[in-house]
């Protein structure tokens, strides 16, 4: 322990601690300082004797047969004022303080430029010494010395990237690979793989489908052919997997790819697309990126762009409410409302399993809300005791063919429910409110489409006037529980066979992440009472979904994996719809959300007065009646003539059910 000197305060502890730290900071900087000086004094010397050896050798080349001894003579004083030549214009251009282990085609032009303005210097000196009349070296020893020269500061410099392939290809552990796509993702893949050894991929081919560049070379990688030559390639070039490096690539270019890697028994990876790795990325991470092939490569859309600047404006601080939070749509709503940091974020669904799933699985506290939509006091409840701002209803029953056995369930939930929620959140003074809609509610076919048509009319008579309520319509959503991507891959899985109910079906398809993302753009695109219509790109065939999902599999199509077309299910349309002909289609500010005018319908409130009197009746013909819009709105009879006759069930008089 030290001591105080006497008559003298003794130091406060935060005042020695402050001292020690300076100390180690000044340390610090010396260090760094005395690397960084260490470094430029070793290409200083190595750049000193690359100049010397480089004009002795141009010199030796041109007096090759008869050197004479007056040009030796003044070979030494030649040689000292081109290194001092050389030195300054390396200093001056920068050459002494860059990191080389990842130089690229900038610091070769650096290299370059700096060797071109110390030979005009020389050259211009030159002239001086004619005019001096003082001997000097000719003037092809000074061109080819700087030639040579230059070369000599390349590979003093770039040596590392020089034989970075060769190390890699001699290295155990290395994974010889083939890149397909030459352009700028390609070449980003390459580099990444040079500058990076460690990484233990070797780039050993470039296929193209552009001819142009066949027999050419990307960076040292030859261009040896298209996706249809990866097969003999394989042996040729030890191609032990390939890496498809073509952002947002056409599907039949990837079943192509995925066909010719099959066939030469190798594996393939999908690398990030360029504006991936420009969004902030470490190069070093965008190899460990690499993923296998999925479905949504296969589906024929790109993934849209959106802005979601606005939408954390306007959800950031408030009280957000999610119903049917446990289901595939609602629990992703969940999780990116929750990276906008809400004040509150309340998750309702009746399953308690899937609310607690979902609500484990967000950062954060949130509140669970075990209701069901259908009852109408529960609903009213838990919105005037929680009062959300925000309300986003994913709450729905959805797959098609149980709804056609069970209409009343599906009134019940999908439209009796919108209603309780809507009316609710009228209540409670919700300012934004987001119905999540279907493609199927367009013409509806189908119990389940219909439904979710009187579910949007609901809204649109029952919306508070200033107040942002929309409906959002939209198609098919990759991998959600019950729909034909997982119930394909089930069967795959089992065997075979897998199931398609028409060869001419398609469908519209988008991921989870990206409908969602549009829907909370829409909620802020939303002025009151419209329905908006995301952009799904072209509708894929069920039966090509099929094939290619078997090929993905690794199974051959016939022979390991069969298909059978088993007809269509009831309530099956064709060819799925976004718009009815007779909706005017809008643009919005966001080029992938149109809003539609709806075209005016039935008259909702007599609709809902004898849906309500049908679903209490448990009336499954009349509810399905009524769910389907026909010219005159039907009227529900009393409970007690139910059963004797179905077809009188609609002709009485409703009375108007209590809010």
């Amino acid at each position: 322990m030290g001591m105080a000197v006497e008559g003298e305060p003794a130091a406060p502890a935060s005042r020695v601690a402050e001292v020690r730290g300076d100390r180690l900071v000044s340390g610090a900087r010396l260090a760094t300082w005395a690397s960084h000086a260490k470094s430029r004094v070793l290409f200083m010397v190595l750049d000193a004797i690359a100049v010397v050896v480089a004009y002795g050798v141009a010199e030796i080349l041109y007096f090759r047969d008869h050197p004479p001894a007056l040009y030796w003579r003044h070979f030494l004083a030649f040689a000292c004022l081109a290194v001092v030549v050389h030195l300054t214009a390396n200093s001056l251009l920068g050459l002494y303080g860059r990191i080389w282990r990842h130089a690229g085609i900038e610091e070769a032009r650096q290299v370059l430029l700096a060797a071109m303005v110390a030979l005009a210097v020389l050259l211009g000196l030159r002239v001086l010494w004619q005019a001096l009349k003082v001997e000097f070296v000719p003037i092809a020893v000074v061109i080819l010395g700087c030639m040579f020269l230059t070369m000599a500061m390349g590979a003093l410099r770039f040596h590392s990237r020089l034989f970075a392939w060769q190390r890699g290809a001699r290295g155990s552990g290395q994974l010889r690979v083939g890149v397909i796509g030459s352009r700028d993702a390609g070449a980003s893949a390459i580099r990444e793989m040079l500058r990076s050894p460690g990484a233990g991929l070797t780039p050993v081919a470039v296929f193209d489908d552009d001819g142009r560049g066949h027999g050419l070379s990307l960076l040292g990688v030859p261009v040896v052919g298209g996706i249809e030559d990866i097969p003999d390639a394989v042996d040729r070039y030890t191609i032990q997997q390939v890496f498809l490096a073509i952002p947002n690539p056409d599907p039949r270019l990837v079943e192509r790819a995925l066909r010719a890697c099959d066939g030469a028994g190798i594996s393939m990876k999908v690398l990030p697309s360029v504006k991936d790795i420009v969004a902030g990325k470490p190069q070093t991470v965008t190899l460990r990126r690499a993923r296998e092939p999925q479905i949504e490569d296969l589906l024929g859309r790109a993934p849209v762009d959106t802005d979601l600047g606005a939408v954390g404006a306007a959800l950031n601080g408030t009280r957000v409410l999610i119903t049917g939070a446990g289901g595939s749509i609602g629990s992703e709503i969940a999780r990116q409302v929750a990276s906008f940091k809400p004040a509150q974020l309340m998750l309702l669904d009746h399953d308690e399993t899937h609310l607690h799933d979902v609500a484990v699985a967000l950062p954060g506290v949130t509140d669970q809300l075990l209701v069901d939509v259908a009852d109408r006091g529960a609903v009213m409840d838990a919105f005037l005791r929680y009062r959300p701002e925000v309300v986003f209803h994913a709450a729905a029953h959805k797959h098609v063919p149980v709804l056609e056995e069970h209409p009343v369930e599906a009134a019940r939930v999908n439209v009796l429910g919108t209603e309780n929620v809507v009316d609710a959140a009228v209540a409670a003074g919700v300012e934004r409110f987001v119905l999540i809609s279907s493609d199927k509610a367009v013409r509806p076919s189908s119990v389940m489409g219909a439904s979710k048509q009187m579910a949007e009319q609901v809204l649109l008579a029952r919306f508070p006037a200033g107040s942002a309520y929309c409906a959002v319509r939209f198609g098919n959503v990759l991998g959600s529980r019950g729909s034909v991507i997982p119930t394909f891959s089930r069967q795959i899985a089992s065997g075979g066979p897998v199931t398609v109910t028409d060869p001419r079906m398609t469908r519209f398809f988008m991921s989870v992440q990206e409908a969602v993302q549009l829907v909370l753009q829409a909620s802020v695109l939303s002025n009151g009472g419209e329905i908006f219509m995301l952009e799904m790109g072209h509708p894929v065939r069920i039966l090509d979904l099929a094939e290619r999902m078997i090929r993905l599999s690794g199974y051959e199509l016939g022979t390991d994996i069969e298909i059978s077309i088993v007809g269509r299910r009831p309530g099956e349309k064709l060819h799925e719809e976004l718009f009815d002909p007779e909706e005017e289609i809008l643009p919005t500010a966001h080029p992938s959300i149109c809003r539609l005018v709806p075209v005016p319908g039935r008259d909702v409130e007599a609709g809902l007065a004898s849906l309500h009197r049908a679903v209490e009746c448990r009336d499954a013909d009349g509810t399905r009646s009524l769910l389907f819009p026909v010219p005159v709105v039907p009227q529900a009879a009393p409970c007690t003539e139910r059963h004797d006759a179905p077809e009188r069930a609609l002709a009485g008089d409703a009375d108007p059910v209590p809010a």
